[in-house]
C-alpha cells in the first residue's frame, strides 16, 4: 500500500516536469489509508523559493483539515526532502516519511543541497551567509508576552 502512495508522488513529479509547471518533485499526505493532500514543486512558476512539493502538500493538508499539525498522517515524497522540507515535516508533526529518490539522485540532476547540510551545524559566525544578532533584549519582548498569554496555543 505504501508503494501506491509513493508511486503517486513520483507521478506528480513527472507530470509537473512534463507540463512545465515546475521541478521534478511530488508529495502526497495520507491519513488512515486515504490521500489528504498532494503537492508538486512550483518554485519557478509561483516565484516562491519555499513552494517545494512537501511544503505545498503540508499547506494543503493543514488547510483541508483545519489544523497546524498533521499527527496521524504520513508523507510520501518522490525524493528525499531538502533541509527546509524536512524541518517542515518535523514541525507539522507527521508520523512518518517515505521517499523514493535520494538526495544524491537529486544532486546528480542539479538539485544539490549539500551546502545547506554543511551550513546548518556551523556557528552563525562561520556560515557563508553573513548573520548578525541585534536588539536581543527587545527581541525577547514578544516571547515574554507569549509566556504570559492565557490565549496561546502551544505547539
Amino acid at each position: 500500500m505504501y508503494e501506491e502512495f509513493l508511486r503517486r508522488a513520483i507521478q506528480l513529479a513527472a507530470e509537473n516536469v512534463e507540463s512545465g509547471r515546475g521541478g521534478p518533485f511530488g508529495a502526497v499526505i495520507v491519513r488512515e489509508g486515504a490521500v489528504v493532500a498532494e503537492g508538486a514543486n512550483h518554485v519557478t512558476t509561483q516565484h516562491d523559493p519555499t513552494a517545494h512539493a512537501e511544503i505545498v502538500a503540508i499547506r494543503a493538508a493543514c488547510a483541508k483539515l483545519g489544523t497546524f499539525e498533521l499527527r496521524g498522517c504520513s508523507i510520501f515524497s518522490s525524493c528525499e526532502p531538502c533541509p527546509m522540507c524536512l524541518a517542515a515535516i518535523y514541525w507539522a508533526r507527521l508520523d512518518a516519511l517515505y521517499y523514493a529518490a535520494s538526495k544524491d539522485d537529486a544532486s546528480a540532476a542539479g538539485f544539490d543541497d549539500s551546502f545547506l547540510y554543511a551550513q546548518i551545524p556551523l556557528e552563525t559566525s562561520m556560515r557563508s551567509l553573513p548573520t548578525h544578532r541585534l536588539l536581543g533584549e527587545e527581541g525577547d519582548r514578544p516571547f515574554a508576552i507569549w509566556r504570559k498569554s492565557v490565549s496561546k496555543i502551544p505547539y
